[in-house]
């Protein structure tokens, strides 16, 4: 711990956060690093504070406050330092563990950091978490937006965003293409393009597990009926279809008492109503059509069916399962259709990181877009809590933006320091102005009989909000 970052000095009332033994130790004066943000962020941040200081002051009277400690990134950085992300930044944030910042500007050119990529570089920050959710009188697309609310763990360090890839015609990827048609593919029909470009994508049983876990974890944290994992496993059945496997492994390895696979689900439900069902009998029943499988088929689906009554029916039969945390998967083609059409079938989505980052963008076009969406990286000891939506140039320091990715950003943060109080009082906060049809311009054209206000405007109708919730407990 410094005395102070980039030139300034650390809170002289906060405490830094402490992490030992796989658990935070918040103080009652955390100091909380922040970037404020390029663009809009200046005016998001200022109303998204007024908010978060307000939240903590009510949940508690007065015996917790947040110390916050401002830390540079983008064009502020750029401006007083010269450097888009300064190495003390990225110390800051490490060093104090939970951090917060608005949306920042990629700058065009070469031999720039990107702060997210940075930070999931030195903090291994794994997991991309996006909770989407609906609220009253937003305007959707759809019919039933109210049946939207899931949370997506995106694994954040492997699949596409790994980076590593090939140009067209470089010597490197004509070498590797080479490589790949005559040694792995053996010079067969099978083969690609020498004018192709080239990427890698590679899924680890370590990567996918400690993602999995996570997100078992925060299903079972916070009562959820059941984690999807989200693949295309179909096609790709060494990487994303092993993400499925090790996924399962993981959630039957370390949740066996709490969890059931939707797969034993029909095994024990099957038993449940004909206590009388041979192996045989149960094997055909959960796969359809398997006498016209080989008969080493056949007997896999049989021991399988065994293994699963000799294991777990004395703890998961006869209903019991129901109780049970459901873990299943579907293929993400399907996935996307039935976020639509029945999102109310899916609360906790793991998934690789592409599909992460398409699928949570669809939900949050469904409940007003990315300024009501959170989002947060996460890593073992560390959050960075941001807003997901981009910077906005053009309407920076007119005091217009709706901060609510933001604000809601910070309910997460707040729930993540074990402070739920305060992320209680945010939302509910946003969810009744919102409901008064008192909002930011970009809700107020689509909403009949709202009340446009400005960002710092919107900030204060929030805090009354959240006042009359105070004095109403």
């Amino acid at each position: 711990m410094k005395p102070s970052y980039n030139g300034r000095p650390i809170p002289p009332e906060g405490k830094a956060i402490q992490y030992e033994s796989g658990k935070f130790i918040i103080p009652n004066n955390p100091i909380i690093p922040f970037i404020e943000g390029d663009g809009t962020g200046r005016d998001i941040w200022k109303a998204s504070r007024r908010v978060f200081d307000a939240a903590v002051e009510l949940a508690y009277g007065g015996k917790r406050k947040i110390a916050w400690f401002e830390v540079f990134a983008g064009e502020k950085a750029y401006n007083e330092f010269k450097q888009w992300l300064p190495d003390e930044t990225v110390e800051a944030v490490r060093d104090f563990r939970i951090s917060i910042k608005g949306p920042l500007t990629t700058p065009v050119g070469g031999g720039i950091r990107s702060l997210n990529v940075t930070l999931r570089q030195v903090l291994d920050l794994y997991a991309c978490v996006r909770p989407v959710r609906y609220f009253q009188g937003v305007d959707s697309p759809v019919k039933h937006p109210e049946r939207m609310d899931v949370t997506v763990f995106r694994e954040n360090t492997e699949d596409v965003y790994i980076g590593i890839e090939w140009k067209s015609g470089s010597p490197e990827c004509k070498k590797l293409i080479d490589f790949l048609n005559k040694d792995m593919l053996g010079g067969g029909p099978k083969q690609i393009r020498t004018d192709s470009s080239v990427g890698i994508k590679p899924i680890s049983p370590f990567g996918t597990k400690r993602l999995m876990r996570r997100a078992v974890q925060f299903a079972l944290a916070n009562k959820k009926r059941v984690v999807t994992i989200m693949h295309k496993g179909n096609i790709q059945k060494f990487t994303e279809g092993f993400f499925r496997d090790w996924a399962y492994e993981l959630a039957a390895d370390e949740f066996r008492n709490e969890i059931v696979t939707e797969r034993e689900s029909w095994i024990l439900g099957n038993l449940d109503k004909n206590p009388q069902l041979t192996i045989e009998q149960n094997a055909a029943m959960i796969e359809p059509g398997m006498e016209q499988g080989t008969e080493a088929f056949r007997k896999a689906v049989c021991d399988e069916v065994k293994s699963v009554i000799d294991k777990i029916h004395a703890t998961h039969g006869q209903g019991k399962w129901k109780q049970k945390l459901m873990i299943n998967d579907r293929i993400a083609d399907s996935i996307f259709q039935q976020v639509i059409t029945r999102a109310d079938e899916y609360q906790v989505l793991a998934t690789p990181n592409l599909n992460g980052d398409y699928i949570s963008d669809a939900c949050a076009a469904q409940v007003g877009g990315l300024g009501m969406a959170p989002g947060a990286n996460i890593g073992d000891g560390y959050g960075c809590f941001e807003a997901t939506h981009g910077t906005a140039p053009k309407y920076a320091d007119k005091d217009v933006i709706n901060p609510s990715s933001v604000m809601l950003s910070g309910a997460m943060m707040f729930d993540f320091m074990g402070w739920p109080e305060v992320g209680k009082l945010i939302q509910t906060g946003i969810e009744r102005t919102i409901t008064q049809k008192r909002v930011t311009y970009d809700l107020e054209r689509m909403m009949e009989g709202a009340t446009k206000l400005s960002t710092s405007q919107f900030a204060g109708a929030i805090i009354e909000n959240m006042q009359a919730l105070a004095v109403a407990k």
